[in-house]
């Protein structure tokens, strides 16, 4: 099954492999790179189904890092949509992620530290649903206000355009690892009083604005995903039953796949992470929401990415840790599991 295509609307998807949104730190100004250019293709020549460019922030101040991947503005589309058109060229169907990093904006490279940073190094001020930091030292952020709020959602509105000019096929909304929607999500770092807080539909209602406003915006024969926590894995917080439900929300609004994903929203917390440990809550919302769901989450070998989509837990599996280790996973896979896939002509010397 890892070698049968899913459709999803208008676009196949050779396989059901996708290299998961994995952020670079490498741009300046938000503008892809050569790198970028040669991360991505490479995992495309290497097979995979879908490919999907590292969370790009719709804001300027929703970057994590300022060598983030942007969107918010026209002058990304060309180095963006070289990177698009060379990834389908490939065989592989080009995806972008958009996001906002809301309260874990404005920090340092991981490999640079990954500290708060304030103005005189680069930073700037963050932003969240109220004044709740991520973490002990972590700045407070200044509480969006209702204008904010659509100010962002028009802003998601904006960059699934300019993903549409790029070439893209598939957009991701990045609703999950303690990142802005998130956060709205959450009850720990959710503690409004108004239409956005409070109720589980209060606290919904953002993810619903936006998927619906870029459902608008995005062709009718292209699908939409969006990636969830699936946990804060925290007392009081995000967890798998209201994800259930934000999952039949963005079914009705147009999402045709939820990528299941988990944590980040909560410094602290412990996750109970091993091989395969976010596939039961893949495979729930999968059957309580009636929605195609994607795993991710240490999934390393063929034959476990194979007995997932086998045992009906996800229709797609989401690798990145693997991806960096091998770009051509999917062929090595393929020979795993004697499935016959196409290989890249210039590569076929080195298939037998």
């Amino acid at each position: 099954m890892l070698f049968t295509p899913l459709t999803l609307r208008g676009v196949t998807l050779r396989n059901r492999i996708m290299v998961s949104p994995m952020c670079q730190y490498s741009c300046e100004d938000g503008y892809a790179t050569d790198w970028h250019l040669v991360h991505l293709g490479s995992r495309a020549v290497g097979g995979a189904g879908l490919v999907m460019v590292e969370a790009t922030a719709v804001q300027a101040q929703g970057r994590i890092s300022p060598h983030d991947m942007g969107i918010w503005k026209d002058d990304h589309v060309p180095a963006l949509a070289r990177i698009a058109r060379f990834v389908e060229e490939q065989g592989a169907v080009p995806g972008i992620q958009l996001a906002h990093a809301g309260r874990k904006a404005s920090v340092a490279a991981p490999w640079r530290g990954g500290g708060a940073l304030d103005e005189t190094h680069g930073g700037w001020p963050v932003v969240g649903p109220s004044a709740v930091a991520y973490a002990e030292g972590s700045p407070v952020p200044r509480p969006l206000s209702p204008a904010d709020v659509a100010e962002v959602a028009e802003d998601f509105v904006r960059a699934a355009g300019r993903a549409r000019e790029a070439g893209f096929k598939v957009v991701e909304l990045h609703f999950a690892h303690g990142y802005l929607v998130h956060e709205f999500l959450s009850p720990l770092s959710n503690q409004r009083s108004d239409s956005y807080g409070g109720s589980l539909e209060n606290r919904v209602r953002l993810a619903r604005e936006i998927t619906r406003a870029v459902r608008a915006r995005w062709p009718e024969g292209l699908p939409l995903l969006a990636r969830i926590s699936t946990s804060d894995w925290a007392p009081g917080g995000w967890d798998v039953e209201q994800s259930v439900e934000l999952a039949r929300v963005l079914k009705s609004e147009g999402v045709d796949l939820v990528d299941c994903s988990s944590g980040g929203n909560i410094h602290s917390a412990k996750v109970d992470a091993g091989p395969g440990y976010l596939v039961p809550d893949a495979q729930r919302i999968r059957r309580e929401a009636g929605v195609p769901t994607a795993t991710v989450g240490f999934i390393t070998s063929a034959q476990q990415a194979e007995q997932i989509l086998r045992n009906g837990q996800a229709d797609l599996v989401v690798l990145a840790r693997q991806f960096l280790r091998d770009p051509y996973w999917p062929l090595h896979a393929a020979a795993e599991l004697r499935a016959e896939v196409a290989w890249p002509p210039q590569y076929l010397r080195a298939k037998t």
